[in-house]
C-alpha cells in the first residue's frame, strides 16, 4: 500500500472515532472527583453521627420507659395506700360518707371502689364517686368476664385491667390484695378514670407510650380510642418481641405493618404483669441525620454547579488555543502552510503555539523547495531526496518502460521561431505530464520532442503494465483534441509515436555524490526506444512488446503486427498494436480503423530503419 492510501486510510480511521473535547473531560473528571468525594465525606460522617443518634435515641427512649413505669409503679402503688388507710379509717369509725368524702378528696381519678370476699360474687363494699355514672350491678357483671384474673389477687398478685371495653366510661381496674399476699380473703377493687393513664404516658410527639399487660391487652395508648377499645395487641411484632423476653427492660428495632421501622424500649411494671413501651420512628429519630444529608446533597450541588462554571470559564484557556491549533493543523493538512497561531497564554500552550507557528514556517520552505525540486524531477522521487532516503547506487526492479516523440518534428521546428519552438513544446509537454502523472507514472527525462517515462520506480502499483497503456491511450484522447483547430503553419497537426516495454531495470540514483539523477538503465529501456521507432513504418502510434503484452492480453485489443530484427536483440520479436480497452466500446475495430482515427497512413513498401547517422536500428522481416 503507497503512504498517500495509508494517510487516507488514518484520517477515514480518525473520523470514525468518537471526538470528546478536553473542556468536557475536565468537566466530568472534576465532578466525579467532587461528588466522591463529598459522598465520601457525607457517607461516613453520616455513619458516626447515625451511630450516635441511635444511641441517644435509644437512651431516651429507654429512659422514657423506665420513667413512666417507675411513675405508673409509685402512683398505683400510693391509690392503693390511699384506699387501704380509707377503708381503715371507715372500719374504725364506721363513718362512710367520711370514706367517701376522705377517698375521692385524696384522689379525684378513682371512679368506685369495690371489696370482695373470695368466693363471692357480690361486694361486701362498694363506694362511688359523686360523679360516677357506675352502677354496682354493672361493676359485678363485668368482673365475671375478668374473673380468671380476678383469682389471681386471692393468690397475692396486683393486677391492672382495661375496664372501658365493659362499662359506659374509660377506666382502668386496679385489684390488689386488700390485706396480706398470698391467700387474701378479700382484694381490692379500685376502678380509675382512664386519664390517670393518659396524663402519664403523654409524651412529646417524638416518643410514643403504651402498656400492655401479660395477655398483650392495651392498658394505657398515647392514641385515647385504642385505649378505650381495649384492643389486644399480641400479634404486634414488637408486643411478640417483649412477651418472649424475660427481661425486666430493653431494646430492640421493629417494623409495624406498614412498613415503618421504630425503635422501641420497654419496661416490666414492678406492681402488675404489664409492660410499658416507648417507640420512636426511626425516621424522627434519624431526622437530624437526613437533614444533614440534604445539606450536604445541596452543598454538593452548589459545589459542583460553581466546580462547572469555573472550569468552563477555565477550561477555554486551554481548549481556545487549542482549537486554534487544531484549525491550523487542519490548514496545513490541506496544503495551506500560511497559518499563524497567536500566543495568547504565557505556558506550555503559549510555548507550543509559537513553536506551531515556526513549523508551519518550515513547512513552507520544505514545500517550496519540493514544489520546485519537483518542477525537474518525479514528485515521489522528490520526496525521498527530501527525507535524505535516496542513496548513490541502485536496486533491478520490474518495471514498464515508455517512450513517446513527436513526428517530424525537425521539420515542423524550421517553420517556427524559437520562441514558438519553446511554447509549442511547454504546451504539448504538459498535456503528456498530465497523463502519466495520472496513471501513476514518473516522467524519467525529455529527450528534446521525445519523453521518457516509467512504471513501477520508485514506488510499484502492481499494475504498471496497464497504467503505461491506459496513459499512451490518454495521450491519444488528449492530442485528438489538441489537434482541433490546428493545421496552419504556426500550429501544425501533431502526430506522436509511442513505444512500451516491461522488463528488469537497475533504478536508483546515477552520477556522482554531488550530482546525481534517479533514472533506469539497462536492455528493457533500449528496447522500448526501438519500438517506439516503429510506429512510422507500421504506421501506428502505440506499440508495445510481446512481454508487456503478455501482461496485459485479457484488457487490451491489440493486433500484431510484423515481426521485427532490432539492434540489441538476436531473435526476431513480435510487436502489437494497441487498438485500445477492451472494455471501451468506442475502441477501434481493427488497424485501418485506428489509422483512419489518428491519421497515418499504412506501411511504405520500404521502411527507412535509419537515423541520422545512418545507425540500422531494426529490420522488419517479410
Amino acid at each position: 500500500m503507497s503512504r498517500d492510501s495509508s494517510d487516507r486510510e488514518d484520517i477515514k480511521s480518525n473520523k470514525k472515532r468518537l471526538f470528546i473535547p478536553i473542556g468536557f473531560k475536565i468537566i466530568t473528571i472534576t465532578s466525579i472527583i467532587v461528588i466522591i468525594s463529598l459522598l465520601a465525606v457525607a457517607l461516613i460522617s453520616s455513619y458516626f453521627f447515625r451511630e450516635d443518634n441511635q444511641v441517644k435515641a435509644m437512651g431516651d427512649t429507654l429512659s422514657y420507659s423506665t420513667l413512666i413505669s417507675k411513675r405508673i409503679n409509685s402512683d398505683f402503688l400510693g391509690i392503693i395506700d390511699k384506699t387501704r388507710m380509707a377503708l381503715t379509717i371507715m372500719a374504725s369509725e364506721n363513718k362512710n360518707n367520711t370514706m367517701d368524702d376522705l377517698l375521692f378528696k385524696l384522689e379525684p381519678d378513682i371512679a368506685c371502689v369495690a371489696i370482695f370476699k373470695k368466693g363471692g360474687n357480690n361486694p361486701d363494699a362498694f363506694f362511688r364517686s359523686r360523679d360516677s355514672l357506675l352502677e354496682e350491678s354493672s361493676i359485678i357483671e363485668s368482673i365475671k368476664v375478668e374473673k380468671d384474673n380476678l383469682d389471681r389477687v386471692f393468690k397475692g398478685d396486683t393486677v391492672i385491667f382495661n375496664w372501658s371495653a365493659y362499662l359506659r366510661e374509660p377506666l382502668v381496674g386496679l385489684a390488689a390484695p386488700f390485706e396480706g399476699g398470698a391467700g387474701a380473703e378479700r382484694i381490692l377493687l379500685i376502678m380509675l378514670s382512664m386519664d390517670k393513664i393518659t396524663d402519664i404516658i403523654g409524651a412529646p410527639d417524638a416518643i410514643k407510650t403504651f402498656i400492655v399487660n401479660g395477655s398483650g391487652d392495651v392498658i394505657g395508648h398515647y392514641d385515647s380510642p385504642i385505649a378505650r377499645s381495649k384492643v389486644n395487641l399480641s400479634s404486634l411484632n414488637i408486643v411478640e418481641k417483649i412477651m418472649s423476653n424475660t427481661n425486666p427492660n430493653g431494646q430492640t428495632f421493629y417494623t409495624d405493618e406498614e412498613g415503618e421501622r421504630y425503635l422501641a424500649a420497654f419496661h416490666r411494671l414492678e406492681i402488675a404483669d404489664s409492660t410499658v413501651i416507648s417507640i420512636i420512628p426511626e425516621r424522627v429519630a434519624f431526622g437530624s441525620v437526613y437533614k444533614i444529608l440534604r445539606i450536604i446533597l445541596y452543598i454538593t450541588l452548589i459545589s459542583l454547579s460553581s466546580a462547572v462554571i469555573f472550569i468552563l470559564i477555565f477550561s477555554k484557556s486551554l481548549t481556545n488555543p487549542l482549537r486554534r491549533l487544531v484549525s491550523a493543523s487542519g490548514m496545513i493538512q490541506g496544503g495551506d502552510f500560511s497559518v499563524v497561531v497567536p500566543e495568547t497564554t504565557r505556558d506550555e500552550i503559549g510555548g507550543l503555539s509559537v513553536s506551531f507557528t515556526k513549523m508551519a514556517q518550515g513547512l513552507a520552505e520544505r514545500e517550496k523547495i519540493k514544489d520546485a525540486f519537483s518542477k525537474f524531477v518525479n514528485k515521489e522521487v522528490a520526496e525521498l531526496a527530501l527525507k535524505g532516503d535516496l542513496k548513490l547506487g541502485g536496486e533491478t526492479k520490474e518495471v514498464a518502460v515508455f517512450f513517446s516523440d513527436i513526428r517530424s518534428f525537425t521539420a515542423i521546428s524550421e517553420k517556427l521561431q524559437p520562441d514558438e519552438v519553446v511554447d509549442f513544446l511547454n504546451e504539448y509537454m504538459t498535456l503528456m505530464v498530465k497523463c502519466v502523472n495520472d496513471t501513476n507514472g514518473s516522467v524519467d527525462k525529455f529527450i528534446g520532442d521525445a519523453i521518457m517515462a516509467v512504471w513501477g520506480v520508485p514506488v510499484s502499483y502492481e499494475n504498471d503494465t496497464e497504467n503505461a497503456i491506459n496513459s499512451a491511450l490518454l495521450m491519444r484522447e488528449v492530442l485528438l483534441e489538441f489537434n482541433k483547430g490546428r493545421g496552419s503553419l504556426t500550429k501544425p497537426v501533431i502526430k506522436i509515436g509511442c513505444g512500451i516495454n516491461t522488463g528488469s531495470v537497475v533504478a536508483g540514483q546515477i552520477g556522482s555524490e554531488d550530482r546525481m539523477e534517479y533514472t533506469v538503465i539497462g536492455d528493457a529501456v533500449n528496447f522500448a526506444s526501438r519500438i517506439e521507432t516503429l510506429n512510422k513504418p507500421f504506421g501506428t502510434d502505440i506499440l508495445i512488446s510481446a512481454d508487456s503484452y503478455n501482461i496485459v492480453k485479457e484488457i487490451f485489443n491489440v493486433e500484431p503486427m510484423q515481426a521485427v530484427k532490432v539492434k540489441g536483440k538476436d531473435n526476431s520479436q513480435q510487436i502489437y498494436a494497441v487498438l485500445g480497452r477492451k472494455d471501451d466500446p468506442n475502441c477501434p475495430k481493427n488497424i485501418s480503423a485506428l489509422r483512419e482515427i489518428i491519421g497515418t497512413n499504412p506501411p511504405s513498401a520500404k521502411a527507412d530503419s535509419r537515423n541520422e547517422e545512418n545507425e540500422v536500428k531494426y529490420e522488419i522481416i517479410e
